[in-house]
């Protein structure tokens, strides 16, 4: 950090960052669906999702200190790692260091809608620091590492920490918005909106991917064995469920 904060004691500000992504896809028949689901597990199991994790706590300048990872049946996975700010330093027959309240957990839920043919994924990452690191800088490289339709973030700054003089700190470094931690070329492939509360130092951003080309939707299917209607059909269906999505409602 520039211009480091002279505090009293250590920070225990708590910055925690809820990041949610949606892939759809269009599989036709339920074998499809049920294939797609396959896909989607094997893809991002435990031990992908493992490897995900390992980045992220790098980024953050975290170490591991625990790694829990299982895989369900029927589908989805889960892994969470407990971290600490600093490493331990053996000292005799102890260990010395502060071990931070944090973690990083992924979650994954694949699923399709028995009507429309539309499956999705998604999948929940949650990574809690105590003390000067921050997840932001890990958004870039989060969306890049799954198929990101529809984004969902939450930043919280949480508690209270203190300069030397005794007086409270709530936040330790100036923001005013997430979308300002993600590339510039990244958002330009999507429309995004904020909705804060600056005051209790709370960020949400939600954003859209703009550009839908079938091919890409299309699960073990060419867009030129469908009939242009039922492309349009199927079009119109992708945007209902991510608009759906985006907005946390039944719309359609």
């Amino acid at each position: 950090m520039e211009d480091k904060l002279k505090l009293y004691g250590f920070n225990n500000l708590t910055k925690s960052l809820s990041f949610n992504i949606y892939d759809v896809c269009y599989a036709k028949s339920p074998r499809e669906q049920k294939d797609y689901v396959a896909y989607i597990d094997e893809q991002y199991n435990s031990d992908r999702l493992t490897d995900v994790l390992y980045k992220v706590t790098e980024m953050i300048g975290a170490n591991v200190l625990n790694v829990s990872k299982q895989d369900y049946e029927p589908q989805g996975a889960s892994v969470t790692f407990l971290i600490a700010e600093e490493s331990m330093i053996p000292c005799g027959d102890t260990v010395v260091a502060h071990l931070d309240k944090s973690h990083v957990t992924v979650h994954t839920y694949p699923e399709y809608h028995p009507d429309t043919s539309i499956a999705t994924f998604r999948v929940d990452i949650d990574v809690a620091t105590c003390g000067e690191i921050t997840p932001l800088s890990t958004l870039d490289f989060l969306i890049g590492s799954f198929d990101s339709d529809i984004i969902t973030m939450d930043y919280r700054v949480r508690g209270f920490t203190r300069d030397i003089s005794g007086r409270k700190l709530f936040m330790d470094h100036k923001m005013t918005s997430i979308q300002d931690y993600i590339d510039e070329k990244t958002l330009e492939h999507y429309d995004a909106i904020d909705i804060n509360v600056y005051q209790s130092n709370i960020y949400h951003t939600k954003m859209l991917i703009k550009e839908i080309d079938l091919q890409n939707y299309l699960f073990n299917t060419d867009v030129y064995e469908i009939p242009p209607k039922t492309r349009l059909n199927i079009m119109n269906n992708l945007h209902s469920e991510m608009i759906e999505i985006f907005s946390g409602k039944n719309i359609y």
